[in-house]
């Protein structure tokens, strides 16, 4: 099969590497039938976070079962699933808490297993999925192909997005911020809407993002940022912060934002991957009030409740999709959404 490899900033290649097959009897091999890029693959794209040597990437996918191993008991040959980005095995107490990124026995796709077997990376024509009654999650029948898009981003950035709203309280009659415009800011734009918030303020300064935050449900658009942009929140809202701000940048700058712009006794949910040395300023945090919560996000027991809304028509974030390329030009999905050409990028095998 060929899958895309990383080898150096901004190197991604479309190489042959070896087909998967079952290793242990709880995997399951999939055929991938639609990927994409994620915004914190570009953190290893620009060499950010580089690994010691070459290795496959991507962690967003769905696909069709192949194969599945003698231990596999809910999925079978066949099967259409959706992969969520963490390899968990659903049964220990993080799983059972709902902390599946932080599964006893969590993987990743691109990094290794406990044998130290390289795993496959999910921008590929194939996958092997270690524990996969535990990661992958079945849909009730085989989707058009008109929905791929919508059921792709359920892999990753609409469950983060989710993450968050549910991290900073969002509820009916909540008014709630967003800072961050890539496709995780925008999927939190519309959880926030699905959850029941009454006005959603979007901080963007992209056109085609603020288009689709609005699409979402975005009542204002804030193209300021900073302490300014802060300002112009709070001067929207009557003179205060929103009751929930959702950060889903990573950075320090991100992070100050979010504070400057939370009410005090409101709520910081955050998913940006932190990259750049975010702080929190206890001693404010302590004086307002002001309550911090997230992490990364545990999408595989989001997804029955949000796969359902997706089956049912009512929750689609596919305009985040804004470019779909075959996956051989993988190396231009990656640059289109580094050179901030497209928001996010879908690969088609």
């Amino acid at each position: 099969m060929h899958a895309a490899m990383w080898y150096a900033p901004r190197d991604i290649r479309w190489e042959e590497r070896p087909d998967p097959t079952i290793q242990l009897p709880t995997d399951a091999v999939v055929r991938v039938v639609a990927a994409c890029v994620c915004g914190s693959d570009l953190w290893t794209y620009r060499g950010a976070r580089p690994p010691a040597d070459p290795h496959p990437i991507g962690h967003e996918f769905v696909g069709v079962v192949e194969q599945a191993g003698a231990d596999v008991t809910t999925l079978r040959a066949g099967d259409f699933v959706i992969s969520p980005f963490s390899i968990s095995d659903g049964s220990c107490r993080p799983c059972r808490q709902g902390v599946t990124t932080s599964c006893e026995q969590v993987q990743w796709y691109g990094g290794t297993d406990p044998a130290g077997r390289t795993l496959d990376g999910g921008q590929g024509r194939y996958v092997r999925v270690p524990l996969a009654d535990g990661t992958l999650v079945a849909t009730p029948a085989p989707p058009d192909t008109a929905q791929i898009p919508a059921l792709l981003a359920l892999s990753d950035v609409l469950g983060t997005g989710h993450h968050a709203a549910v991290s900073a309280g969002v509820g009916p009659g909540s008014t709630v911020a967003v800072v961050g415009d890539g496709a995780v800011g925008l999927c939190a734009v519309l959880a926030a809407v699905r959850l029941g918030a009454e006005r959603v303020v979007a901080f963007s300064s992209h056109a085609d993002r603020q288009r689709v935050a609005t699409a979402f449900g975005a009542a204002d658009i804030i193209a300021e940022r900073g302490d300014d942009g802060a300002a112009v929140l709070r001067d929207r809202l009557g003179g205060r912060g929103a009751d929930a701000v959702l950060e889903c940048v990573g950075n320090q700058e991100s992070m100050a934002q979010a504070l400057a712009s939370v009410r005090p006794g409101g709520r910081v949910g955050y998913v940006g991957v932190p990259l750049g040395g975010a702080e929190l300023p206890i001693r404010k945090m302590f004086a307002d009030n002001i309550a911090v919560a997230g992490g990364v996000a545990p999408v595989r027991p989001y997804l029955p409740e949000l796969l359902t809304d997706v089956l049912a028509g009512n929750l689609d974030a596919s305009a985040v999709f804004d470019l779909q390329l075959p996956m051989e030009q993988v190396a231009e999905a990656y640059a289109a959404m580094d050179e901030r050409r497209s928001i996010k990028t879908l690969l088609w095998p």
